[in-house]
């Protein structure tokens, strides 16, 4: 903001920001800035949700469905790893410039997901995308804080909510209408899912070159690529692991190797860390923080069943339910009514009455009674049911995410909040990526067994044989199963043509695999839950 009655120099950053003691923004300046970022942010969670309503028809089309963790990982490893890195750019550069090249790697990224020819190709091209994703998401939250108090943050970061309930109703629309085109353009469908966002970037760049008008103080940091290139030996071996761990066994060689190769560099990162001191990725002295160690901790541990959910409730609706893309995405609609209007209201209270741990509690808690509804779910569970657990995890992910983020700004030095930020947001995706990871991983290890096993014992009937036999189902059912007895789950879209009594063995191994998911992520929900109500404070936000 350049005109008279802008942010006075050194709102942002600064070595004594006591000593500056800088005046705050008004509401007007604030919403000006956020418009900015609300269009960038908008970029990035339009691109989950879009992906996450598509993501059974490309790892079908691209004969990968068993991996299709990679597509969701890959954006989630590069992004938490780049995140801290964005923080610390951002207070050398400044907020805009580092802001608009997150934009630029995005596009990038995309423009190269629209042409991939296999599901490993398409994960490789989604890490691009994370390598921009990850600023968007982390910078527009440090901004958020640089220009407001600790108690006003619920109310402006619920705008950033609202954002990513907009996109949450026009992904799936938009993700579905693309998904269920055999082609368009020249193109498969879904392929414009992701050249979408090229023009949405440009617009981005035009947005925020006009109202993004940050008042910078340069802070000297050391970039520590170091601590970056540590945790990528941490994180990419055990997440390996964690995708094919069914297929070379969890105690192989390959796997012992990965769990070596991860935890050299997880020791590697923390001791890089302690030598790199202030300039580290993630400076431990924020860890001698009460409230941000609490809240690093809590959005890693919320970070796993959300994730997890997010990515397994469409395969749900899609695989048991036998819904569309779209009508999958649609389906969702619960969950983001739920979402923006507890985020609304929490981000008021907040700002009202400086009390945030009733939220927090209240919100892990709805979270965890969430995934306890999922896991009850069958193949043929009504619509309302499904809702019932949607309002919940809605509910709870709007009272919870808002909150763990106040808690964990609560207490940091404003000249730190860059850096503390995206070490929140870098807790948040890792925990996001484990939850992803596990949650597909765990789900395709019980999946073939299971269904197996229901195979077995339906080909005991002989009336299902004669059914298997008709020559439509011999057709969809012609290289699914194994000689041995599996089943080849790498493509799923041979249960469309299916008669439903012969696709039912299919579909109850699949819900019974997702009914453990649900269970595991119920109770980690139940360790985070026990943490907020015996752990965190139930302190007051200061208006300051």
């Amino acid at each position: 903001m350049t005109t008279s009655g802008s942010v006075p120099h050194g709102t942002v950053d600064g070595p004594d920001p006591a000593a500056d003691a800088p005046a705050r923004p008004t509401h007007r300046q604030i919403v000006t800035v956020l418009s900015g970022l609300m269009v960038g942010m908008f970029l990035a969670a339009l691109d989950q949700t879009v992906v996450a309503s598509a993501l059974r028809t490309i790892a079908d089309d691209l004969h990968g469905l068993t991996a299709q963790a990679w597509v969701t990982t890959a954006y989630l490893v590069t992004g938490t790893i780049v995140s801290p890195l964005y923080g610390k750019l951002s207070d050398i550069y400044g907020r805009r410039p580092v802001y608009l090249s997150a934009i630029v790697l995005f596009a990038a990224g995309s423009l190269l997901c629209g042409f991939a020819t296999s599901i490993y190709e398409l994960a490789a091209f989604r890490a691009v995308q994370g390598l921009g994703g990850g600023g968007l998401m982390s910078l527009a939250m440090t901004i958020i804080a640089d220009l407001t108090s600790p108690r006003e943050r619920g109310r402006y970061q619920g705008y950033i909510t609202a954002v990513f309930a907009g996109a949450s109703i026009a992904g799936p629309l938009v993700g579905g209408l693309f998904a269920g085109q055999a082609t368009l353009w020249g193109l498969d469908g879904w392929r414009w899912i992701f050249l979408l966002n090229v023009p949405l970037a440009a617009l981005a760049l035009l947005v925020v070159l006009r109202v993004l008008h940050v008042p910078h103080r340069p802070v000297r940091h050391r970039l520590d690529y170091g601590g970056a290139a540590a945790l990528a030996v941490g994180i990419v071996p055990l997440l390996v692991v964690t995708e094919q761990g069914r297929a070379w066994g969890w105690g192989s060689g390959r796997a012992l190797t990965g769990y070596a190769l991860g935890l050299v560099g997880l020791v590697a990162f923390v001791l890089i860390e302690r030598r790199m001191g202030d300039a580290a990725l993630l400076p431990m002295r924020l860890f001698r923080i009460r409230a941000f160690r609490l809240g690093s901790v809590l959005h890693f541990t919320v970070g796993i069943p959300m994730f997890g959910a997010m990515t397994t409730l469409p395969l749900y609706l899609q695989l048991a339910q036998g819904m569309s893309p779209m009508r999958a995405g649609l389906a969702t609609l619960p969950t983001v009514v739920a979402n923006v209007s507890v985020t609304l209201l929490v981000g008021r209270l907040m700002a009202r009455t400086g009390k945030f741990k009733i939220h927090l509690v209240a919100g892990v808690g709805s979270l965890t009674l969430a995934l306890l509804v999922f896991a009850t779910l069958r193949a043929d569970s009504p619509l309302w049911y499904v809702s019932v657990g949607m309002l919940f995890m809605g509910a709870g992910l709007g009272a919870a995410m808002q909150t763990i983020t106040t808690l964990a700004q609560s207490e940091v030095p404003r000249a730190d909040m860059g850096a503390a930020t995206a070490s929140v947001n870098f807790f948040r995706s890792n925990g996001g990526t484990v939850g992803a990871a596990a949650f597909l991983s765990v789900l395709f290890s019980l999946a073939g067994p299971r269904i197996a096993e229901r195979l077995a014992a339906a080909r005991s009937d002989p009336s299902f044989g004669r059914l298997a036999g008709e020559p439509e189902n011999a057709r969809a059912l012609d290289g699914v199963l194994r000689p041995d007895g599996g089943v080849d789950l790498e493509d799923s879209a041979f249960l469309r043509a299916l008669d439903p009594r012969v696709a039912h063995p299919f579909l109850d191994g699949y819900v019974s695999a997702l009914q453990v998911v649900f269970l595991a992520g119920a109770a980690v929900g139940l360790v985070a839950l026990v943490i907020a109500v015996w752990r965190v404070p139930d302190t007051r936000l200061s208006a300051d």
